[in-house]
């Protein structure tokens, strides 16, 4: 038996991978109150609300720019809620992602 409330893996999941960011990082890099365990059920697909999803994005865009230099902090494109989270209203599937370029530069170092 599935639960409506359970979306599978999330596009947040492969992002996170792709940037080598561990749920830790989210958590360490939030100015705000996130704990592990809202990282780890938003990267599986639990549902979460618009203010966690939305808090959980500011997360991932601080640490994803604490490890950028100056040069690449100026092409860094943020990430909004509904690139994330394939259950957020406005989500659109096949998105491309405009920091493709960067995360291979980054990946790199």
């Amino acid at each position: 038996m599935t639960n409506e409330r359970d979306h599978d893996i999330q596009p947040l999941d492969q992002l996170m991978t792709e940037w080598g960011m561990s749920n830790h990082d989210l958590v360490e890099a939030s100015p705000e109150q996130l704990n592990h365990k809202q990282v780890q059920k938003a990267r599986k697909g639990r549902q979460l609300t618009l203010h966690t999803m939305q808090k959980v994005t500011r997360a991932l865009n601080i640490a994803i720019w604490n490890a950028l230099n100056k040069e690449q902090k100026e092409q860094y494109f943020e990430y909004l809620h509904h690139w994330l989270f394939n259950y957020a209203k406005g989500y659109q599937a096949g998105r491309v992602d405009p920091n493709d370029a960067l995360k291979d530069r980054v990946k790199s170092r």
